[in-house]
């Protein structure tokens, strides 16, 4: 599994490590969600491979948001993301967020599994934004993180997904 995200921010760009922000909720909603065993903090994002899961951003440059990204840089970067995808096919690629899921897939998207494979084999997780800067209540924040824990665990146990259907059945939620 990987996760998707825009570009490092300020923090994580100065300090070379994923959601690095203290006000960045993702680290407590890996553990929330019970897709880690505890909290992990940032400086130990080299650790989350060992656990099966991977990062990469659209875009290497550091910005303070997301909006600070030119349209060339997230085109680019969107082909970048789904030639990665295609390379080493993850079972779920979760986008970080509406905004980075419609820069790859190139259609808006709400929160939830994708109708769609991102490619072959590759199935899409729209997640809620972990930022600071994202303003949703706890249980909104933590529902989407809840669903990618419960297909993580069902593909370790070598069971298909609650959820999951085969694609062309699949209600549109894009």
């Amino acid at each position: 599994m990987v996760f998707v995200g825009f570009n490092p921010g300020l923090t994580s760009g100065r300090t070379g490590h994923y959601y690095a922000h203290p006000s960045n909720r993702f680290w407590h909603l890996l553990a929330a969600a019970g897709l880690t065993a505890r909290r992990y903090g940032p400086e130990e994002d080299y650790l989350l491979p060992q656990l099966g899961y991977g990062f990469t951003d659209l875009v290497r440059r550091m910005s303070r948001t997301s909006q600070e990204l030119k349209g060339s840089e997230l085109t680019d970067g969107a082909r970048e993301v789904r030639k990665h995808l295609r390379t080493f096919r993850p079972a779920i690629a979760a986008f970080t967020g509406k905004g980075v899921a419609a820069a790859v897939t190139g259609r808006a998207c709400g929160y939830g599994w994708l109708d769609e494979e991102v490619e072959a084999g590759v199935h899409g997780l729209v997640l809620t934004s972990p930022s600071g800067l994202a303003a949703q209540s706890s249980a909104r924040r933590l529902a989407p993180y809840l669903e990618l824990s419960e297909a993580v665990l069902a593909l370790r146990a070598g069971r298909l997904p609650t959820g999951w259907r085969p694609i062309a059945e699949a209600r549109s939620r894009c």
